[in-house]
């Protein structure tokens, strides 16, 4: 599957989803635009959080020797795992030894990447997305359309049908505060039963060995505290250095996701409640590989803020499900071939390469630039395909042959006229194009007419 296909035409066609969603992500641009236009040193955050990113990723295994050692002084179990299979097993031994079957799950992106939900399902755990917009995703089976608003892509209506399917609320109810109690009261009872409480990592640092969650539900902090086992889950790319540095990170996160001046938790976990267990599982999955790309290792400095997404024309008119992909938008685009460069291909080229994305990223991510880069290497991948090379042929035998050239150009008449320039399933590029007139005469007869 790539960009162009099944999910982007199906987005599409529901004219009026496409623009509620692209009205509501660009109502988020501006949010952001108007904090950050009010706070005179958001620029200079933006450069030192880079510096900082920098550093930290140059650094990377001290750091994160660093933060282990530091984590096991505060009683913190850590466990370290090089692909997903080794983590959501890891997740699994740590309950079964406990013999517990009740998780509670605060948002966390990467154990979408993982597959965690479905792994500790088929082994008879029971795992509940405790985030509003993650545990409608779960209901319906579908995974996030965006990394901040993950079922923007949901109208109200949509979501009540939901409820009124999964949990019983009254048939027709669409008013979001209303929907939003009913929520309260589904969940209320899965944080009471619950045995482990999953969450995942914003940030860790290095010099205390803490890990920072950011929510605005709340939900993290309440799973926590009621449950006896709290395993974080991180990307090893996570690590910052100190606190000094978790300062200028806040500060940005939000302000670039919704344009709120922070987000409303900001949990800082540093050691276990007397009593209970807390582990911090570390998931590498081709992040060292990628940190030593030097084109593309600029990529694991994202924070998951969204501001990319936001302001991308592409992603506003197209929606996340076309990216086919976990993490959609721009920084996908960049991330995903560096996991399956056969499969997400044509990502790159989904994409104006209009720089707005740089622009935003508030850890200066040279996100366009990556894209461009990601283009290049395709391209001559794609050169070695039998059918690209025949089309090369073709085309060089056409435009290095002056009497071929102008065969080709009569024949260009005969082809308009005949409309199979119009058989999509011939020419993809008209389903979303009307095509251009030819004009009444080639430049080659115009030149010879008006030479002299």
């Amino acid at each position: 599957m790539n960009f162009h296909s099944n999910s982007a035409a199906k987005y599409l066609n529901s004219s009026d989803r496409a623009k509620k969603v692209d009205g509501s992500i660009w109502f988020l641009k501006q949010a952001r635009d108007s904090m950050i236009n009010s706070d005179d040193v958001f620029q200079n955050l933006r450069t030192v959080a880079s510096n900082i990113k920098n550093k930290t990723l140059a650094n990377l295994d001290e750091y994160l020797l660093q933060f282990e050692a530091n984590a096991i002084k505060n009683n913190i179990k850590i466990h370290w795992a090089a692909n997903n299979t080794e983590f959501n097993n890891i997740v699994l031994k740590i309950i079964k030894d406990k013999q517990y079957s009740k998780v509670i799950k605060s948002k966390s992106m990467l154990t979408e990447e993982t597959g965690l939900n479905h792994f500790l399902e088929k082994h008879a755990v029971e795992i509940i997305d405790s985030d509003l917009g993650e545990r409608i995703i779960q209901f319906r089976k579908e995974r996030p359309s965006h990394i901040v608003i993950p079922a923007i892509h949901l109208s109200r209506e949509e979501i009540g049908q939901t409820f009124h399917e999964k949990i019983g609320s009254p048939k027709g109810e669409s008013d979001p505060a209303t929907l939003t109690n009913i929520a309260r009261k589904h969940l209320r009872d899965k944080f009471l039963n619950a045995e482990v409480a999953v969450t995942g990592v914003n940030f860790a640092v290095a010099a205390t060995g803490t890990v920072v969650v950011c929510t605005n539900e709340g939900n993290a902090d309440l799973g926590t505290s009621m449950a006896k086992v709290h395993i974080a889950c991180m990307g090893i790319e996570k690590i910052i250095p100190d606190l000094d540095s978790l300062g200028v990170f806040t500060r940005l996160l939000a302000r670039s996701a919704t344009g709120a001046p922070i987000t409303t938790y900001t949990s800082h976990f540093t050691r276990p409640a007397p009593g209970c267990e807390m582990h911090v599982v570390l998931l590498d999955s081709m992040r060292s590989s990628i940190l030593g790309d030097n084109d593309h290792w600029e990529s694991l400095k994202c924070i998951r803020c969204a501001a990319c997404m936001n302001t991308c024309p592409v992603y506003r008119r197209s929606g996340g499900y076309s990216y086919n992909y976990l993490i959609p938008g721009p920084i996908g685009t960049i991330l995903a071939p560096s996991y399956d460069i056969n499969k997400y291909d044509s990502l790159p080229f989904a994409s104006t390469l209009c720089g707005s994305c740089s622009n935003v990223c508030p850890v200066k991510i040279n996100i366009h630039e990556q894209i461009y880069k990601w283009r290049q290497t395709i391209t001559k991948q794609q050169q070695n395909k039998l059918k690209n090379k025949l089309l090369t042929k073709v085309l060089v035998t056409i435009l290095s042959s002056p009497k071929v050239y102008n065969i080709g150009s009569s024949m260009l008449k005969l082809v308009y006229a005949s409309n199979i320039l119009k058989l999509k399933f011939l020419n993809p590029w008209y389903k979303q194009r009307e095509l251009p007139k030819l004009p009444q005469q080639s430049f080659k007869q115009w030149y010879k007419e008006n030479k002299k």
